[in-house]
């Protein structure tokens, strides 16, 4: 199943934050914070969303910075994805 995002909505798919401290200690599952890097699947076309013309500045295979906790999380054929609107992604990261 492919997904198309509207509007100024962003399809990213969270990147695994690191399971070990970098002094070696591993952390349980409870202990980790969500993630804040992803990575873009799909974007949306931008154009007039709610009255203001809005440019997509992010395009698939960049990795962003999001907000916490931001976005709705979907599942789809066993693959974890979020979809956020573009001015909650915080920046590209390079």
């Amino acid at each position: 199943m492919k997904i198309k995002p509207l509007g100024d909505r962003v399809v990213i798919k969270m990147i695994e934050a690191e399971e070990t401290t970098q002094s070696g200690i591993v952390l349980p599952g409870t202990a980790k914070e969500k993630p804040q890097v992803a990575e873009v699947v799909a974007v949306g076309p931008g154009g007039n969303v709610d009255g203001k013309d809005i440019t997509m500045h992010v395009k698939a295979g960049d990795r962003v910075l999001t907000s916490k906790y931001s976005g709705t999380e979907i599942k789809i054929d066993k693959e974890e994805y979020t979809i956020v609107r573009q001015n909650d992604i915080l920046a590209i990261v390079e």
